[in-house]
């Protein structure tokens, strides 16, 4: 991105919008930040950026869809869906049978394992 001439570098974070804007060195005429460089003779910056490509990118903002786009009440009639057939696949087998048993065990070992993620 082009500056005016002679701009001071600490003067860009606002304008490159990049937060918790710090210069990292300075050589000759070229001050360096964490994501580029700025040439204070020129006034030209330099900035380099990650971005997704476009299918992970779609992917990312389908789920990640706030209260304020379309997508949010897919995502909650998902969800709902999906815990419903978790919850109903436990009346596929009768409570006394062996594999309900063992079923039930990986549920809990789940659950638990779950719960020590969210916590720890």
């Amino acid at each position: 991105r082009q500056f005016e001439r002679g701009t001071a570098a600490e003067k860009l974070g606002p304008e490159l919008r990049i937060r918790d804007f710090k210069i990292l060195r300075t050589d000759g005429d070229v001050a360096y930040f964490p994501s580029g460089s700025y040439n204070v003779k020129t006034g030209l910056a330099t900035i380099t950026r990650q971005e997704l490509p476009y299918v992970l990118k779609k992917m990312t903002d389908l789920h990640k869809a706030t209260t304020d786009k379309p997508l949010y009440f897919l995502n909650i009639f998902f969800g709902s869906s999906l815990l419903f057939f978790v919850i109903s696949s436990f009346w596929m087998f009768l409570p006394k049978t062996n594999i309900f048993k063992k079923g039930m065990y990986f549920t809990i070992a789940g659950l638990a394992l779950t719960l020590l993620m969210i916590f720890l």
